[in-house]
């Protein structure tokens, strides 16, 4: 890896473009490496991870809203739509929108977290759905993704944004574009002028992640990839991009993060390197933000030893700067605390989902998160003496480079009535590469089995996982077999009608 230095330039400073943050990824995707073993066998993971989360999602109000509009833009060759027939094909734009949607609607797919966090898994929708599009094969949907995962993580390990209230989609767009790129076999130009594109049109504030958390939190990401394919759709036609787009005088550091005096630091393979950077990344056992699950299989692990939750008098949890700020009492969320909250909140708030792991002994998708649980009076109780303070250890832990070192969960005291204490800490989750109980192949499928079932049938979910597991052998016209088909009864109460079924 090359770690390459990204400021900001003014106008009369000539910055060529092969010195340009867009032009350095677009060498990067359009890099002919092979794609390793380890690393297909990890984006297969990853397929059947998203599709276990949104075939639990499928019948979900932002779901079906996102699906209803996909359906009015039936194409053909087109892509597929989760939940409908192979068959049923809408415009590659309008599939990446509707299952990007149903991805990220539980919050339970992959993530990295380093100097910005994200969802790589994001990636996945608008890459696949312009490779069934132009009826590729699976080794081009391999490569593609490799690119995507590779230039999300990268760029999440250089470049913060949260700290500037600029929301992680402002990376997906660019790495999306650049996996597509990759994908179709672009030339550096192309890709470089695309990733540009994909830049300037999906930066966004993180109001989406603040306050009063609504469905766009799930939609934000399916938007990021909608746009990267509009992007390098435009660029394929000739047209161009604001650039440069990082380093611009008037652009996204000048203006947006840093400012003009910031540098940033921002690694990347070298000409030849395999891109391997999916295997540095992690999923969820858990439907709660990633900051949590350590956090969950600590309360699972604490709760037996306190006995009656009534006895307790309060609940620290010492964790990282990240973690305090963004999900727990450091945010200065109301909403945090609020029993009436919106899902989105509520697996946004460690105090909440620690006191109902605690009193449940564990986490469920669905259940953790109905209005009945969340208002259940001794639950509130619980929940309301519960707060959160930033360690220095934690935070440097958050951010340290060496996997070893590497931590996102905390310390938790307990205190009860009589004054004694229960205090335990927990680094990582149980199913983290390297936790107590790391998610291998069997796991991902469990996943898919366990949050498809009742959905799809045995039989749809047999084909579902052969196909995902043969994808690498899967030929040109074949990866429409990389979706599910779900009973109309279960896609949930049909949605009221927008401008684009008007009529």
């Amino acid at each position: 890896m090359k770690l390459h230095e990204v400021r900001s330039y003014k106008s009369a400073e000539h910055l060529p473009r092969e010195n340009q943050l867009a032009w350095k990824i677009a060498e990067v995707a359009a890099d002919p490496v092979a794609v390793e073993a380890e690393v297909a066998e990890m984006i297969i993971n990853r397929v059947i991870d998203n599709a276990a989360v949104a075939a639990a999602s499928v019948a979900r109000r932002p779901v079906a809203s996102a699906r209803a509009q996909a359906l009015c833009h039936p194409y053909a060759p087109g892509a597929t739509v989760f939940g409908l027939d192979a068959t049923s094909r809408v415009s590659p734009e309008w599939a990446a929108w509707a299952n990007g949607t149903a991805v990220r609607e539980l919050d339970f797919h992959d993530t990295f977290l380093a100097a910005e966090y994200s969802h790589p898994g994001d990636n996945i929708p608008p890459i696949l759905a312009v490779a069934q599009h132009c009826g590729l094969s699976g080794a081009a949907l391999l490569r593609g993704l490799a690119t995507g995962y590779e230039i999300q993580v990268d760029l999440v390990k250089g470049i913060c944004l949260h700290e500037h209230k600029i929301d992680h989609i402002a990376h997906l767009g660019p790495s999306a574009a650049a996996g597509i790129g990759t994908l179709l076999g672009l030339d550096t130009e192309t890709i470089f002028q695309a990733v540009q594109q994909a830049l300037h049109t999906t930066t966004t504030t993180r109001q989406s992640r603040k306050g009063e958390i609504s469905s766009w939190k799930a939609y934000a990401p399916a938007f990021a990839g909608k746009m990267a394919i509009e992007a390098v759709d435009r660029v394929m036609r000739g047209e161009g991009a604001p650039s440069p787009a990082w380093e611009g005088e008037d652009g996204f550091i000048a203006w947006l993060l840093g400012g003009p005096e910031a540098v940033y630091h921002v690694p990347l393979p070298e000409a030849g390197e395999a891109k391997r950077a999916i295997l540095d990344t992690y999923t969820k056992e858990h439907s709660a933000e990633y900051q949590s699950q350590a956090l969950i299989d600590l309360a699972r692990r604490m709760g037996p030893k306190i006995g009656d939750l009534s006895k307790v008098r309060s609940i620290l949890i010492e964790t990282s700067h990240h973690t305090h700020y963004v999900i727990g009492t450091g945010a200065g969320d109301p909403q945090k605390m609020d029993p009436t909250a919106s899902r989105e909140t509520l697996d946004h708030s460690i105090m909440y989902i620690f006191a109902v792991a605690l009193e449940d002994g564990g986490w469920h998708h669905e259940k953790s998160y109905t209005p009945e649980r969340a208002q259940r009076p001794e639950t509130v109780a619980l929940w309301h003496k519960i707060e959160t303070a930033e360690d220095p250890e934690w935070t440097r832990r958050y951010h340290a480079r060496d996997p070893k070192e590497k931590a996102f969960g905390g310390r938790v005291t307990i205190t009860l009535d009589d004054g004694s204490r229960i205090v335990d800490e927990l680094a990582l989750a149980d199913a983290h590469p390297d936790g107590a109980r790391p998610f291998a192949r069997a796991q991902y499928k469990q996943k898919f089995l366990t949050l498809s079932e009742g959905v799809l049938t045995p039989e749809e979910q047999a084909r579902f996982l052969a196909a995902a597991e043969g994808l690498a052998d899967l030929g040109a016209g074949e990866l429409g077999q990389l979706t599910f088909t779900v009973a109309t009864d279960k896609l949930g109460a049909p949605r009221p009608r927008g401008i684009f079924d008007w009529s």
